[in-house]
C-alpha cells in the first residue's frame, strides 16, 4: 500500500490512521500524573504518618499546598477535555462516548461478549468502541463529583474563599462527614478504573494487534484496510 508524505507508514494488511489527536494525549498523561499526585498527597492528608501530632506541621503544609495546585491542574484539564469534546477530530468528539447512533448500540452487547471473554472478536471500534465510551462517561462524572468534593472540604477551610463561592451548593446535598467519604470512595474507584482501563488495553492491543497502547503515545493506530476509519 503506497502512502503518502502526509500519511504515518502502514504495517503490512493495514492501514495507519492517526485516531489521537496531540492535546488529546497530553491530556490523558497529564491526568494520568495528577491523579498520582492527588492520590499519594490526598492518602498523606487523611493519614499523616510523617506528622501524627496533627495538621499543622511543614510537612502538612506542604502536602495540602501540593494536594490543592495538582487539584486545579486536575480541573484545568477536566475543562480542556470538554472543550476538545466540541472542537477536536470525530475520535475525540462527544459522540464517541454516548451511543447516540444506531451502530454504536449494536455494538454495545458483542463489546460486553468480548471483555467478558465470551467472543473472542473484538469491536471493531477505530477510536472508543461503545462500551468503553459508557464507562468513560460515568468516570467523567467520578471526576466532576471529585473536583466539587474536593473544593467544599476545602471551603470547610475557608468559608470566605472562591472556593466556598464555587461549592456552597455541595453542602446542601450532603454534610461535611458525607462529602469527605464521597472523596475518600472516589480514589478507590479511579483506582480501580486504572487497574481495569491497563488491562482492557493491554487485552485490546493484544487482540487486535492494532498498537492501542503504543497510541497513546504516537497517536497512531494500525487497523484492518477494510475498517471503516
Amino acid at each position: 500500500m503506497t502512502t503518502t508524505s502526509n500519511q504515518p507508514p502502514a504495517r503490512e494488511g493495514r492501514v495507519a490512521v492517526r485516531v489521537w489527536q496531540l492535546p488529546v494525549r497530553i491530556i490523558h498523561w497529564l491526568l494520568a500524573a495528577s491523579i498520582v499526585v492527588l492520590s499519594l498527597t490526598g492518602l498523606y492528608i487523611g493519614v499523616p504518618v510523617l506528622s501524627p501530632d496533627g495538621r499543622h506541621t511543614p510537612i502538612m503544609a506542604y502536602a495540602h499546598a501540593v494536594h490543592v495546585g495538582a487539584g486545579l491542574v486536575f480541573a484545568g484539564l477536566l475543562l480542556a477535555r470538554v472543550i476538545f469534546a466540541f472542537t477536536g477530530n470525530r475520535y475525540a468528539r462527544w459522540d464517541q462516548f454516548l451511543p447516540v447512533r444506531k451502530e454504536q448500540r449494536r455494538m454495545l452487547k458483542p463489546s460486553l461478549r468480548f471483555y467478558l471473554f465470551l467472543s473472542k472478536e473484538p469491536p471493531p471500534a477505530t477510536g472508543h468502541n461503545p462500551l468503553a465510551g459508557l464507562t468513560y462517561t460515568v468516570l467523567f462524572a467520578m471526576f466532576l463529583a471529585q473536583t466539587f468534593t474536593g473544593l467544599a472540604l476545602e471551603a470547610a477551610e475557608d468559608r470566605t474563599g472562591w472556593t466556598a463561592v464555587v461549592s456552597g451548593w455541595v453542602d446542601d446535598l450532603a454534610p461535611l462527614g458525607a462529602v469527605r467519604f464521597t472523596h475518600h470512595l472516589i480514589l478507590w474507584l479511579t483506582w480501580g478504573f486504572v487497574i481495569h482501563h491497563v488491562y482492557s488495553a493491554v487485552l485490546m492491543d493484544n487482540v487486535e494487534r492494532s498498537g492501542l497502547v503504543s497510541s497513546m503515545i504516537t497517536g497512531i493506530k494500525h487497523l484492518p484496510e477494510d475498517r471503516d476509519a
